[in-house]
């Protein structure tokens, strides 16, 4: 069983810990990841089609008809999402996302495909995806972790207003999964899958392709596979063919920065992986001081506080809708001492409790569920769900390789 790294007890402004930030522009991701983000939107309407929905109804009904004529540019999280959500209540398919993920592959990556394919070790390559965006994450991240003999690939988002996280989660982890079998081979499998959603009726699906027990209502969308692998050659690898790639302006973009706000946004939300940030380790990160930190987020219109109290909400608002996570468990995720503590921000932030936003925000009796699929499970199944109540402890399973 691996043990996680325990949260510091202290309040967001009170810890610090190291994480590299990739300065990639909304622009960059237009320009470089347009077409694999775009090919997501495009694999999510022949799934639906498949499952005998009329995709541009659902692309117009979910606000996204601008992308149904396929030059609308990149799609946000949050049109992903009201998308899939959409579509996941239409078709009664609580595991689209699944679905999704599985049509992307790495020969559908474009540019970044050269990089991956020819980097020296799985660790190489895995860490392009990290830096550089690619078709799940406009508006989401990559981070890789390493826990003793345990790495730990997850996937998050942080922009605001993302909505069916959990179903963009289990897509994302399934094209991650299809993109370390082709550089591994097809007989990988990961130990374990976490997923921050509730439990759909139909698990067989995601024991059937992932080959490994599936953990559903966790805090976070998590790989665990053993850590020796990031050491692995890539065979066939070109060199030169990375260099090449590595130097093509096109593939490094027009390196302007994120808003800074939106790199505030996306490192406080990876740090929660381990640890809260403090508003000096943030500044001092990025190579400011805390006052120009200040200072610069207030040209944006926001603070440092508010930025972070918008992280913690989202997140809330994501396992209270996404998952069947008790309060305390979310509490403890967000960092906060205790429940009441959580129900009093929350209150102050959206003007309810949780209890009564979970309620609202879940579909009325007798109305279709958008995480509901057809009715097949089987409770003793290896892909069953075993609720961990957040990323603390991942038990483990047989070592693969």
């Amino acid at each position: 069983m691996l043990e996680m790294a325990p949260r510091l007890d202290l309040p967001l402004e009170d810890s610090c810990e190291s994480l590299e930030l990739f300065q990639t522009s909304s622009t960059d991701l237009s320009a470089c990841a347009g077409s694999d983000h775009d090919g997501i939107t495009r694999s999510t309407c022949a799934v639906l089609s498949e499952l005998g929905a009329d995709p541009i109804r659902l692309l117009r009904e979910a606000g996204c008809d601008r992308w149904g004529g396929g030059d609308g540019g990149s799609m946000s999280n949050a049109a992903l999402g009201r998308l899939l959500q959409l579509g996941a209540s239409r078709t009664r398919c609580g595991h689209l996302g699944l679905l999704v993920g599985q049509r992307i592959t790495l020969a559908t990556l474009g540019a970044n495909n050269v990089l991956i394919r020819n980097a020296e070790t799985l660790g190489d390559a895995l860490h392009v995806l990290e830096t550089r965006p690619w078709a799940w994450t406009y508006g989401s991240a990559v981070r890789l972790c390493v826990e003793a003999d345990v790495a730990l690939l997850h996937y998050y988002p942080y922009a605001p207003g993302a909505t069916a996280v959990g179903l963009q989660s289990e897509g994302a982890l399934a094209s991650l999964v299809n993109i370390v079998r082709a550089l591994c081979g097809a007989s990988w499998a990961p130990t374990e899958i976490l997923l921050p959603r509730a439990p759909p009726d139909q698990i067989d699906p995601y024991w059937h392709f992932f080959r490994a027990p599936v953990r559903f209502d966790q805090e976070w969308a998590v790989i665990a596979f053993p850590s020796r692998l990031l050491a692995r050659p890539i065979a066939g690898q070109d060199r030169e063919a990375h260099r090449t790639a590595g130097a093509d302006p096109w593939l490094l973009g027009a390196a302007a920065p994120l808003e800074l706000a939106d790199q505030v946004r996306r490192l406080l939300r990876a740090e929660f992986i381990q640890s809260p940030w403090s508003g000096q380790a943030v500044a001092r990160h990025l190579a400011l001081h805390r006052r120009t930190l200040s200072r610069r987020l207030r040209a944006e219109g926001t603070s440092f506080r508010a930025v972070a109290s918008q992280m913690r909400f989202e997140t809330a608002k994501q396992l209270l809708a996404d998952t069947n996570m008790t309060l305390a468990q979310i509490s403890a995720c967000l960092g906060f001492s205790e429940a009441a503590a959580f129900t009093h921000a929350f209150r102050r932030w959206a003007g309810t409790t949780p209890s009564i936003w979970r309620q609202a925000s879940r579909p009325p009796e007798g109305l279709p569920d958008p995480m509901l699929s057809l009715p097949v499970r089987r409770p003793g199944h290896p892909g069953g769900t075993d609720h961990l109540g957040g990323l603390r402890r991942v038990p483990l399973t047989t070592d693969r390789t």
